[in-house]
């Protein structure tokens, strides 16, 4: 059975989420733009060898948290959907997780 709190832990897992892949898209230019710095000024080996694994590894988020956001956009979903049918469909709980839901469809749209 659905709950309002439940509602709450699942609207605030998605904003999380959003926040953690926009962190992660930061991250690799940053690091994109520090290995191409690093190999402008010809860089040590090693060290632009390193420097590539972190871009690598930064990378290799971005997917896993998109995976992580359309799970947990399905689950925001169902629950409010569970909600709705169960006559609550009002309040500010319920208001946060519609909006929610809609910039997450829009990330997803424009991504």
């Amino acid at each position: 059975m659905a709950t309002v709190r439940n509602l709450k832990i699942k609207t605030s897992t998605c904003k999380r989420i959003i926040k953690e892949l926009h962190s992660y898209e930061k991250e690799v230019e940053r690091e994109a733009a520090r290995t191409a710095e690093m190999k402008e000024k010809g860089a040590d080996p090693y060290d632009l060898k390193q420097q590539e694994n972190v871009l690598a590894e930064s990378r290799m988020m971005i997917p896993d948290c998109r995976k992580r956001l359309e799970a947990s956009l399905a689950d925001l979903k169902q629950t409010l959907a569970e909600l709705e049918d169960s006559n609550q469909k009002e309040g500010i709980e319920i208001e946060d997780a519609r909006s929610t839901i809609t910039d997450v469809e829009r990330f997803f749209q424009s991504g």
